[in-house]
């Protein structure tokens, strides 16, 4: 099970570098005039990924659950393709990247690396790795109430991604397929 800690560790350790990440992006965005969309479902997100690393420490210990090779490497092997997916939308995205839904005025959408692919990259990274990453170590509850309830918070955030492109898009030049992570 240590591995599996230490693994979880370096997530979590991954998500703190996210939302400094995310906080001096957000500084840079609202320097250019901004503006905020959905403010209200961003502590339910912060809380659910939280109870997802919680849940993956806390159900393989609580339920004594064993690591069962045949579901755990390919587990972890989801989980690792989820994070490349992750930090490919990060890095194209730049300082546009952000945990909250931010739109700079006059910003083209980004079409390129993943985003010229699918729509929301990030979010496709964030189903996998919330079902991949605890069954690593079989903690199928985590996986399948994480899952229910992220996919739930999903339909809310892409509405409101959606929303706040289109409220923005007679300010863009031009317009392009847009990617989460709005600009």
């Amino acid at each position: 099970m240590t591995p599996y800690l230490l693994l979880l560790g370096v997530v979590a350790a991954e998500r703190l570098a996210e939302l400094a990440t995310a906080r001096r992006n957000t500084t840079w965005s609202l320097d250019r005039g901004g503006q905020e969309y959905g403010r209200g479902h961003y502590p339910v997100m912060v809380a659910l990924h939280t109870a997802l690393l919680l849940g993956c420490v806390v159900e393989p210990l609580v339920a004594a659950r064993p690591f069962l090779p045949a579901l755990g490497w390919p587990a972890l092997g989801l989980a690792l393709a989820a994070q490349g997916l992750r930090w490919w939308c990060i890095v194209t995205l730049g300082t546009c990247w952000n945990t909250r839904v931010l739109v700079v005025p006059g910003l083209p959408l980004v079409s390129a690396g993943p985003y010229r692919l699918l729509r929301h990259p990030n979010y496709v990274a964030v189903v996998v790795e919330g079902a991949a990453l605890p069954l690593v170590y079989t903690a199928w509850v985590t996986a399948a109430s994480f899952t229910v309830l992220n996919l739930l918070l999903l339909g809310v955030r892409i509405r409101c991604e959606e929303d706040a492109l289109a409220h923005a898009a007679p300010l863009r030049h031009p317009p392009v397929p847009a990617g989460d992570g709005a600009r």
